[in-house]
């Protein structure tokens, strides 16, 4: 589970928020100007929008409210108010293109750009694996994987077994990052799984689900053509239910889905494949007006 990073905001501490300990730019925002109150006690919204040249005096509270975006013409003046060095001021303008993204596709490229920025990896590296972990099928399946006998943690054998194939340089990845967030350890010369929590920032937590369910999802697909109705199992149902009876189906479901990852884990014999199991339960049409 993410637990945010409180910033040491109090009297004993002056020092401006290092924005690549950062995923929301309004949080940063807030921060930064509360560092500046800080140091300064005369320091104020209007002094800050004389600063980034704006009219307005009261530009910035708003926006760190979450009450108005940033433009590209305000966001390049509020980078010249706060004295940003060029690199900060790129990792900025990436923060605020991940939080006004309207769609998931903008929020993953922002994300990615921002995964890449060598100074937020030292700074946040296990919380980025993290997302990655939910973001590629492949991260999960390669764990359950290792539970096999014959696993080898080798990336052409790994690229080989899993269906689909992947490439062996997303296979060295995985590992390498599985490896860092301790998912799989080295004990008595194997790699084997490890309990251990992902661990995703909260900010981009549910996109990274979302990745994760669209990623199965596909894989899905893909099983209905790719293997014999010997391997797999698809089932459906489509029902009128009341409103009130979703709650008690989605209990069932998490029910459901207990007993199975317990059999699973109760099983004596060795572990020969890996699974997804999918339960889904979605509306397929709007709700009776009142």
């Amino acid at each position: 589970m993410y637990s945010r990073r409180r910033h040491d905001l109090s009297e004993t501490s002056s020092e401006v928020p290092n924005v690549y300990e950062y995923l929301d730019f309004r949080r940063y925002l807030g921060d930064w100007f509360a560092s500046k109150k800080q140091r300064n006690p005369k320091f104020s919204y209007r002094m800050f929008a004389r600063m980034a040249g704006q009219k307005s005096p009261s530009l910035l509270h708003p926006v760190v409210r979450g009450d108005r975006n940033l433009t590209a013409a305000t966001t390049e003046a509020f980078v010249r108010a706060m004295k940003l060095s060029v690199p900060d001021a790129a990792f900025f303008g990436l923060l605020v293109q991940l939080g006004q993204a309207t769609t998931d596709t903008e929020r993953n490229d922002a994300w990615e750009r921002i995964a890449a920025t060598r100074r937020f990896r030292e700074a946040r590296l296990v919380e980025g694996a993290g997302f990655a972990y939910l973001s590629h099928w492949y991260y999960p399946a390669i764990r359950e994987l290792a539970h096999r006998d014959d696993f080898r943690a080798d990336p052409a054998w790994i690229a080989s077994t899993l269906r689909p194939r992947i490439t062996a340089a997303k296979a060295t990845r995985a590992l390498r990052e599985l490896m860092a967030m301790r998912l799989l350890v080295e004990h008595e010369g194997r790699v084997r799984p490890a309990e251990a929590s992902v661990v995703t920032p909260h900010e981009v937590a549910g996109l990274a689900v979302h990745n994760y369910h669209a990623g199965m999802l596909a894989r899905a697909r893909e099983a209905i053509d790719a293997f014999d109705p010997e391997e797999r199992h698809f089932g459906g149902l489509t029902v009128a239910v009341p409103a009130d009876l979703v709650p008690r189906l989605k209990e069932e479901l998490v029910a459901f889905q207990e007993r199975v990852l317990n059999l699973c884990d109760s099983a004596s014999g060795a572990s020969d494949q890996v699974y997804q199991v999918n339960l889904h339960l979605f509306p397929l049409s709007a709700p009776r007006e009142s």
